[in-house]
């Protein structure tokens, strides 16, 4: 039976450290309880909201009035199928899905090595990096409706695109995920593994919590170097700023509030738009 907490602290649980209590907190080890979890918010007529590693998302200070659903211990099997094949649960991290890859000298995952974020949470987003995406190596999908109905997507059906999938508008749950990787050599894609986190290291601002990068790239720019050309590098708005580092990203230089970071946003895009017509849009989802 799922367990519930009350009053617990979302700035426990995201890498913003950000936000207030959840009315109810549950971290459900399987399928059944997740429904459970499910079923408990809409028999008391509250909403509820799929969490991983909290990497990607921004809570009121005032905390969320509803079921917060955090998929992650628990859930995190994964297991090599037929030849070049992944079988993973969605709780997993894609640094340990990513080094489980390396070790079967399965080659494709090395772009996830390195995003902070579990498996359910980059299929929701089609997450990416260093030219590598989710789609690109994804078969399928099992997933959950609101009504506990169970079903397996194709990388067609699941209509991955730039950060946004069929998960996200049908607000679906992801349970597991099935992979076609390439084979390799394990040296090989350990090397390029920490060739990616070392340029990571490099040109992210790692060192300060943040929700990685804060908007989506507008086409045919980088909304890093329109920050920048806006004159907003190390801009602050109490402790949100926008890093000295990487202009992409806004960070928690201490105790940072999400009024903080929504104005910060705001102030942002209202100075972009000014200057080069250009409307950003947050990649971080803001829960209101």
């Amino acid at each position: 039976m799922i367990q519930l907490k009350e009053g617990e602290l979302l700035s426990n649980h995201t890498t913003f450290r950000i936000g207030g209590a959840a009315k109810y907190f549950a971290v459900p080890k399987n399928e059944e309880e997740i429904m459970e979890a499910v079923d408990f918010a809409i028999v008391k007529g509250l909403p509820h909201y799929i969490l991983g590693k909290g990497s990607n998302v921004l809570f009121p200070d005032e905390g969320y009035s509803g079921v917060v659903i955090e998929i992650g211990a628990g859930m995190e099997k994964v297991e090599r199928i037929g030849d070049t094949g992944i079988r993973a649960q969605a709780g997993v991290s894609l640094s340990s899905l990513a080094a489980f890859a390396a070790r079967e000298g399965l080659a494709g995952l090395e772009f996830a090595g390195g995003i902070p974020g579990t498996l359910g949470g980059a299929v929701t987003m089609n997450a990416g990096a260093y030219g590598g995406e989710m789609k690109d190596v994804i078969v399928s999908a099992k997933v959950m409706d609101e009504d506990g109905g169970v079903k397996v997507l194709s990388c067609d059906e699941l209509e991955l695109g730039y950060r946004t999938s069929i998960v996200q508008k049908k607000q679906l749950i992801v349970l597991e995920a099935e992979f076609s990787l390439q084979p390799g050599e394990t040296k090989a894609i350990q090397s390029t593994m920490k060739e990616l986190n070392a340029k990571r290291r490099e040109k992210q601002p790692l060192e300060y919590p943040s929700a990685g990068s804060t908007f989506k790239r507008p086409e045919g720019y980088f909304a890093g170097k329109l920050i920048e050309d806006a004159g907003l590098r190390g801009y602050r708005v109490g402790d949100a700023q926008v890093s000295e580092k990487h202009c992409g990203f806004v960070v928690n230089r201490g105790k940072a509030t999400c009024a903080e970071v929504l104005q910060l946003i705001e102030e942002v895009q209202k100075k972009v738009k000014e200057q080069f017509g250009v409307q950003l849009e947050p990649e971080v989802r803001i829960i209101r």
